[in-house]
């Protein structure tokens, strides 16, 4: 494998670097700080998104019909890259680019689509997902959310919770169940976010000011055009999203810049000299970096339209693990960091790593889809690993 970028990709870096030099602001890391679901985080990607998009920079990947330019997946990976790193000034609409877009693209009506893409394309829109609830977190085939088949449609009762954005969404990527069957019974719904009967209740959270919600349904009336897909057909719409959410944050990016930050710290202290510094730094620039190449292999994959096989879940924990190991290494050598009057990007990290093992479904759940799909185990050994 040739692990270099080509001169069109380097430029693409540039592009990007040169875009957030001359828009971020001076605070922007002060601003960054409190994660994508922040007000004033979210203020800022409602005026910075439009001019990527003005740009080619925002949906590069999409066909052109769906106002993309048809480019290359790792053109699309390399901008979520430099984003991310940057403290992700996309703000809550990273979701739009990565999955909710492409899913609209592939099961979506034509009427859904000329209703969505179009707005998500601009960088004019913000989305939620309705998917955990009180009793269905990571196991998404236990939730209880119902929606009642009526005249001209369905009404929606039940409860989300954890659920990002969902103060500032303009619609709700909702799962709901139509029957009793445990999968096959789950329809997916493109609901409005000011229907009547939808109440938003903000978690206190340590991970951002935001970012995490409850959500109601009290008899919210979603007409049948809204369904997206069959009835029996959202779960398997679904799987085909949340393999794009899995890895469609490149984390390590973040973690390796608040590495660096760290390191620089106790470099102008003198404190790097010591062996088991040293040893405990080169363990998590080893760990971001194994991360890094394994999601890679499942960007590579996806260019090819291979099969994944397990290889988005093994990255996944991979990031996690990265995640840990810097959070690890900042709170035992620069703790000092992490104090509200320290530069804000360590402590940005941190919050944003707490998230990172349970955002897009539990990092311990993607342990038993390796044991099964990556090392092919029988089922009673991948309970037991």
């Amino acid at each position: 494998m040739d692990f270099s970028w080509t001169p069109e990709h380097l430029a693409l870096r540039d592009s990007i670097r040169t875009v957030l030099a001359e828009t971020l602001p001076a605070d922007w890391d002060r601003i960054a700080r409190e994660g994508p679901g922040s007000a004033e985080q979210t203020a800022f990607s409602r005026a910075f998104c439009p001019k990527l998009a003005a740009r080619g920079l925002l949906v590069p990947h999409w066909p052109v019909e769906f106002g993309g330019r048809g480019a290359s997946t790792w053109e699309h990976f390399i901008i979520g890259e430099e984003l991310w790193a940057a403290g992700e000034p996309r703000g809550p609409q990273y979701m739009n680019v990565n999955w909710i877009g492409p899913t609209l693209m592939r099961y979506g009506s034509p009427a859904q689509q000329q209703e969505h893409l179009p707005r998500i394309a601009a960088g004019t829109v913000i989305w939620c997902q309705g998917f955990s609830e009180p009793n269905a977190g990571s196991d998404l085939a236990s939730l209880r959310t119902r929606a009642e088949k009526v005249d001209g449609g369905y009404v929606i009762n039940g409860s989300k919770i954890w659920t990002s954005y969902a103060a500032e969404a303009e619609f709700c990527f909702l799962l709901a169940r139509t029957s009793a069957d445990r999968k096959g019974g789950i329809a997916i719904f493109l609901v409005p976010m000011n229907s009547p009967g939808i109440r938003v209740q903000q978690i206190p959270a340590l991970i951002g000011e935001g970012d995490i919600h409850e959500v109601f349904f009290h008899d919210v009336f979603v007409a049948e055009a809204q369904r997206l897909g069959g009835e029996g057909q959202g779960w398997d719409i679904i799987t085909h999203a949340l393999a794009n959410e899995r890895i469609g944050i490149p984390r390590y990016a973040f973690a390796r810049r608040a590495l660096d930050t760290a390191i620089g710290i106790l470099r102008a202290r003198g404190e790097l000299d010591s062996i088991s510094v040293k040893a405990r730094a080169g363990q998590a620039l080893a760990a971001v970096e194994a991360a890094r190449m394994l999601v890679y292999r499942v960007v590579d994959q996806r260019a090819k339209r291979g099969a994944d096989r397990g290889q988005g879940s093994l990255a996944r924990w991979a990031v996690v693990s990265a995640e840990r190991a810097v959070c690890e290494f900042v709170l035992d050598f620069v703790p000092d960091g992490l104090h509200e009057a320290a530069p804000p990007l360590l402590l940005a990290h941190h919050m944003r790593a707490i998230a990172a093992g349970l955002a897009s479904g539990a990092a311990e759940v993607q342990l038993d889809l390796i044991a099964k799909m990556f090392l092919e185990l029988p089922r009673e050994r991948a309970r037991a690993v």
